[in-house]
């Protein structure tokens, strides 16, 4: 059954599987660079073939002479990581035989192949790195625009894929959720493309979506929800946002059994913009010491105390510190080992700096598809390396108290109110009686 499949498939089937144990330096590195090497050769052959039969690879035939797929061979290409070898597509049954102008310009381009690989899976494949890639002596292209175009269709497949597959096998503890501004369309202002992940009860934190939102506004963020929910996703326990109006209703609309956590990286920042540089150190000191407190209660305590202290000197400060303040402390409510990880949005942040550092080497590169090609081939392959969070019977227990009290609550809230009618007195029913 395997034979069935093609070449470049099973490759990337071992190229997944290295990306999901983390590629380490030295071995690992070299392996990473042998198989996407590896991948962007059988895909241009494959590209090559199905043009040359004028079909794909499970696709009828296209009439006598076109020739058809006999299996692969093998062929092997030497480079500065070593011999790689790959898998090389035959054709059969074709009026004139066919011979691979691909295989035939492969001889002395494996440096730049390298290049590309290592680029690969950083930020996706753009059709003129691939055009360079696969040229001859004389600069002509060894591959028709169709099948540039049917290589670089991969990656945008695979985030179709990955944005429509079901979710329904992640049971989510914790849901963060955040935006970043891309320049979707030239000439147009930067729009939000919005991306979301999660920590199951079991402590692996896994990607759950990435797609445009227009911008942070309540229609776009719950249609962005609604489709996670569509797709069997159940409500969170925790949802930490930054301080986006639009996010907030979303959330409380969409998860409505939810607690929601503001992000402390963006509250703090807020408060920085509103207090004096010379008192910041000390206000960051107390309210730090508020967000971070042992509970609940001694929070709340701790907020009326820096509340007393500035209230007449810096009510702008009083007043940014007060806004939301109950999802300011939400994560105090959760495991203690888990608060440092749920009370910010910071993967989200630092996965960003990283999509953006390397997006940036394309700069013209317009368009949802394009850009959507880049940003998932950036931030899946940080997910890849993600480490999950430990989950204890301890905190498991806790999870689960949570979420059963977190059910209560919503279904006293959503019950139906029953409207009380007085019974009628006995001398009033006589008194029907009689009439």
């Amino acid at each position: 059954m395997e034979t069935r499949i093609p070449a470049s498939v099973r490759t990337s089937q071992k190229l997944s599987e290295l990306l999901t144990q983390g590629v380490a330096e030295g071995e690992a590195r070299s392996e990473l660079i042998k198989l996407a090497v590896r991948k962007i050769v059988e895909e241009a052959l494959e590209a090559e073939v199905a043009e040359a039969v004028g079909r794909g690879y499970y696709e009828s035939g296209a009439g006598p002479g076109a020739g058809y797929r006999n299996g692969y061979r093998r062929g092997r290409l030497r480079t500065a990581e070593g011999a790689i070898d790959y898998g090389v597509p035959q054709v059969a049954d074709r009026a004139e035989p066919f011979v691979s102008r691909v295989r035939a310009g492969l001889a002395g381009r494996t440096a730049e192949l390298e290049q590309l690989a290592v680029e690969m899976y950083a930020r996706g494949l753009s059709t003129r790195d691939i055009e360079a890639a696969f040229r001859d002596a004389s600069g002509a292209s060894l591959l028709s625009r169709t099948a540039v175009s049917q290589v670089t269709e991969r990656l945008w497949q695979e985030y179709e894929a990955f944005a429509g597959r079901d979710l329904s096998e992640f049971v989510v503890a914790y849901f963060f959720v955040d935006g970043v501004a891309e320049r979707l369309h030239a000439g147009m202002p930067r729009e939000a493309v919005l991306c979301a992940w999660g920590i199951t009860e079991d402590g692996r934190k896994v990607l759950l979506h990435l797609a445009p939102g227009t911008k942070e506004d309540t229609a776009s963020c719950t249609a962005f929800f609604e489709d996670l929910k569509r797709r069997g996703l159940a409500d969170p326990l925790l949802a930490v946002t930054d301080g986006a109006p639009g996010l907030i209703r979303a959330v409380e609309t969409c998860f409505p059994r939810a607690l929601r956590q503001r992000c402390l990286v963006h509250r703090m920042r807020n408060l920085r913009s509103k207090a004096p540089e010379s008192q910041w150190p000390e206000i960051a000191l107390r309210a730090r010491g508020c967000y971070e407190a042992a509970s609940p209660a001694l929070a709340a305590v701790l907020r009326d105390d820096f509340v007393a202290a500035y209230e007449r000197e810096l009510p702008a400060v009083v007043q940014c510190f007060r806004d939301d303040f109950d999802a300011c402390i939400a994560h105090l409510r959760f495991p203690l080992r888990h608060r440092r990880v749920i009370r910010t949005t910071n993967l989200l942040e630092r996965l960003f700096l990283e999509e953006r550092r390397r997006t940036k080497i394309i700069p013209h590169a317009f368009g949802e598809r394009p850009v959507l090609k880049l940003m998932y081939a950036a931030v899946i392959r940080a997910a890849d390396r993600w480490r999950g969070l430990t989950v204890g019977e301890f905190e498991q227990r806790q999870l689960r108290a949570i979420r059963e009290e977190l059910d209560r609550v919503h279904a006293e809230r959503t019950r139906p109110a029953v409207r009380h009618i007085p019974s009628a007195s006995p001398s009033k029913l006589s008194s029907k009686v009689r009439t």
